[in-house]
């Protein structure tokens, strides 16, 4: 064998292939899924038996007139136009808030003495449930789009904040040490250590914020909207007092004729239905 046939050497460790089948490599999380489906499948199915059985439908519904209605709502476009609404207010709720959240929380954390005097107030911000300032947003920026994006930004921003605030200060002062012996100045020590070191505290700030952005959307659609998913949930729900009201009021008159015929006395004239407790 000459030189120029002789294989070349390579480093590092000697990679078998395994022949596995397609259930070895795919088994576990296959069944996962399997069970995930069943349990749900177990519980649409006992929630359609419990239906006007056991639990009255007035307050729970049944799945099959829930996927009729999402159908009537597919078909008339409803559900994509209020849908749309929303995805929008949470993608700008999103972004805003998140951005916000980022530069307040490297600038604050960054400047010791300004982070230890507005720090309480900070959290003090924090603290206040995001439901009690729709009100007060509605009276600032009126009951549009603006509003729900404001809502959502700002129950975003605090928690990307807080995250990306305590990432930048767990950040290790060794390594910051070492950037300014080797004649690092503070941009370098950002570049170099504080960013991609507080990379984690802000990834996981991003990651907890995003169902608080639908969160707040929704919530700002629930007090006042005529377009988005909060208007449908609202309105669904005054469909469902309307109807608890028509079927007090049919059971109340059943009642009074039935008395009539048996020549007793109205005992439910003038008391409030139950709909109106």
């Amino acid at each position: 064998m000459s030189l120029t046939e002789i294989p070349p050497v390579t480093s590092g460790p000697v990679v078998i292939p395994r022949d596995r089948t397609w259930w070895q490599r795919h088994g576990t999380t296959t069944t996962v899924w399997l069970v995930r489906v069943a349990l749900v499948a177990v519980f649409l199915a006992l929630w359609e038996i419990a239906a006007d059985r056991w639990i009255d439908i007035t307050f729970i519904s049944r799945p099959s007139d829930i996927v009729s209605r999402l159908g009537d709502w597919v078909g008339d476009g409803t559900l994509w136009t209020n849908t749309w609404i929303t995805v929008q207010e949470i993608v700008y709720g999103f972004s805003l808030g998140a951005a916000a959240g980022v530069l307040v929380g490297f600038v604050l954390a960054s400047l010791n003495f300004l982070y230890r005097v507005l720090d309480p107030f900070m959290m003090a911000l924090y603290a206040i449930p995001k439901v009690a300032l729709a009100p007060l947003f509605i009276v600032w920026f009126g009951i549009g789009m603006h509003m729900k994006v404001l809502l959502a930004a700002a129950t975003v921003f605090f928690l990307v904040f807080v995250n990306t605030a305590a990432g930048v200060r767990e950040v290790d002062r060794g390594l910051v040490d070492a950037v300014r012996l080797m004649g690092g100045n503070r941009w370098h020590v950002v570049r170099k250590v504080v960013l991609p070191s507080s990379m984690t505290g802000v990834l996981t700030g991003l990651k907890v914020a995003v169902p608080y952005a639908l969160i707040g959307a929704v919530i700002g659609e629930l007090v006042a909207s005529n377009r988005g998913l909060g208007y449908l949930i609202n309105d669904a729900a005054l469909a469902v007092r309307h109807r608890r009201r028509v079927r007090d009021a049919r059971r109340v008159e059943r009642h009074r004729r039935g008395a009539e015929r048996r020549g007793e006395p109205d005992r439910q004239a003038g008391q409030p239905m139950e709909a109106d407790r």
